[in-house]
Formats: C-alpha cells, sequence, structure tokens
C-alpha cells in the first residue's frame, strides 16, 4: 500500500515535470519566414489567365452598367454649382430633396419633422447636365459613401449656421431656412419654415454623417443634442427621387439676401 502510495506521488511530479517542459517549448518556439515563393503575372490580354478574369467579370460590368444607364429622369437645362453667390441650382436641389425624403424615413421612424438641411458645397462633385438623368448622375454627383444623419440643434446653433455659411463664402446646400447677410457680415432675420427661429427651441437638421463629424470645421453639428442615423445614403436618396420625378426642377429661390 506504501509502495503505491509512493508510485502516485512520482507519477504525479512526472506528468508536472513533462507538462512544465512542454509550456517552456511552446514559450520559446518562434515561426519564421525562411522563403517567399512568387511569380510575375503580366496584366495583358494575351495573358490567358487574364481573359479567365475577362471572361468571369464580363457578365458582372454589363449588368451595372445597363442598371447605371438606365434613364430615370429628364433636365430640362443644366444644373449646376457654378453659378450663384449663396446659392447655386443644384444645392437647392440637393437640400431640398435631402429634406423632402429625409423626412419620410425620420417622420415615419421618431415620429419628428426635420426642420432644415445642411450639406457641403465641395461634396458635390458634378452637375446635371440637360437632358436624360440615369442612375450614373447620381453616382458622379455623390461618389462617396456619405450617410443621411438628423441631428437636434439648439436656436443658439442655427445661428452658428448662418454666420458659418456668411464666414465661409460658399454656396453651401441649405433647405428649410432662410436669413439676411447684414452690413456687418452677422446674420439676421432667420426664419425655419417660414417662422422666426424661436430661442430655447430644438430644431432638427439632416445632414451627412462627414459634415456631423465636424467635416469643413461645421463643429457646431458636434455639440448638438441628440443624432439620428436614418441609414440612408444620400447617393441613394438621389438616385430614388429621380425615380419618382418625371422633368427634375430648376430651383432659383433666394434663401440668403443681403442688406
Amino acid at each position: 500500500m506504501v509502495k503505491l502510495k509512493k508510485y502516485n506521488v512520482v507519477l504525479k511530479h512526472f506528468v508536472l515535470f513533462l507538462t512544465f517542459l512542454s509550456i517552456i517549448s511552446c514559450a520559446s518556439h518562434k515561426i519564421y519566414v525562411t522563403h517567399i515563393d512568387g511569380k510575375q503575372v503580366g496584366v495583358t490580354t494575351a495573358n490567358p489567365q487574364t481573359q479567365e478574369i475577362e471572361d468571369f467579370v464580363k457578365p458582372y460590368r454589363e449588368n451595372i452598367d445597363k442598371d447605371l444607364s438606365a434613364v430615370l429622369a429628364y433636365a430640362p437645362e443644366t444644373i449646376d454649382k457654378s453659378k450663384g453667390q449663396w446659392q447655386t441650382t443644384i444645392g437647392n436641389l440637393l437640400a431640398d430633396v435631402t429634406l423632402q425624403r429625409g423626412n419620410l424615413v425620420f417622420e415615419k421612424r421618431e415620429n419628428k419633422h426635420i426642420d432644415i438641411c445642411l450639406l457641403n458645397h465641395g461634396g458635390i462633385r458634378a452637375g446635371i447636365p440637360k437632358g436624360n438623368v440615369t442612375a450614373r448622375t447620381a453616382y458622379e454627383i455623390m461618389p462617396f459613401e456619405n450617410s443621411l444623419l438628423v441631428i437636434g440643434l439648439r436656436s443658439d446653433q442655427i445661428k452658428e449656421i448662418a454666420n458659418y455659411i456668411i464666414k465661409d463664402k460658399k454656396p453651401h446646400p441649405l433647405s428649410g431656412m432662410t436669413f439676411t447677410v447684414g452690413k456687418d457680415n452677422v446674420a439676421k432675420n432667420i426664419m425655419v419654415n417660414g417662422k422666426p427661429l424661436k430661442d430655447d427651441s430644438i430644431y432638427y437638421v439632416a445632414t451627412s454623417d462627414y459634415l456631423a463629424n465636424g467635416g469643413d470645421n461645421m463643429n457646431f453639428f458636434k455639440s448638438g443634442i441628440k443624432t439620428y442615423d436614418l441609414d440612408y445614403k444620400l447617393r441613394n436618396l438621389l438616385i430614388d427621387y429621380f425615380k419618382e420625378v418625371d422633368t427634375i426642377p430648376v430651383i432659383n429661390d433666394k434663401r440668403i439676401f443681403t442688406e
């Protein structure tokens, strides 16, 4: 009986010793790259591998091109961002469309109403040429993957928006809001949806995720009281609008006035 106990003790010590050696072995074992094999494959039409790739990709490319080329609407004249000190026809269009279509989601999801839309002039990368309008047009206008966000801002932050536009001196797309640039370059007569700006009120502003994070120095968005992500790409929003209209309007109404 005593011998059996001694045997068990020795066995336990032996197992512990092997475990220790195993741990030490794993800890000290390192893997190194000693050799790399590779070969250069020329991307030419003469290369059979390139032709295989081309044959595989071709039907997908053709289907995508077909979808992008489908006519969705018609532009009676060129709508671009080249003319206008405080507004442009394409800026007015994008801001109005974003506010309108954003409200379809925001009102249904949050039971709230978007008051204002503010986008950035630099985010518009192309105009809408006179003639047929396609999904490709939307991709050219908005090549980025920006999403629509709605941010609750206080009335003093709405004043910051107006003064930012005056200071930046660019025709940023604006909808739902009008104001006058005073002789002292300070915003006055700020109106939201045709009504004077109310102190201590909350207004819901639609914008892109890029601007919501302080892009283009629009830092007033970063201090909003609440942010709502509508899971809606601005480009997709524009495509949906094209699908619903026959002729795209040319919007020339003024949103910003000067003394």
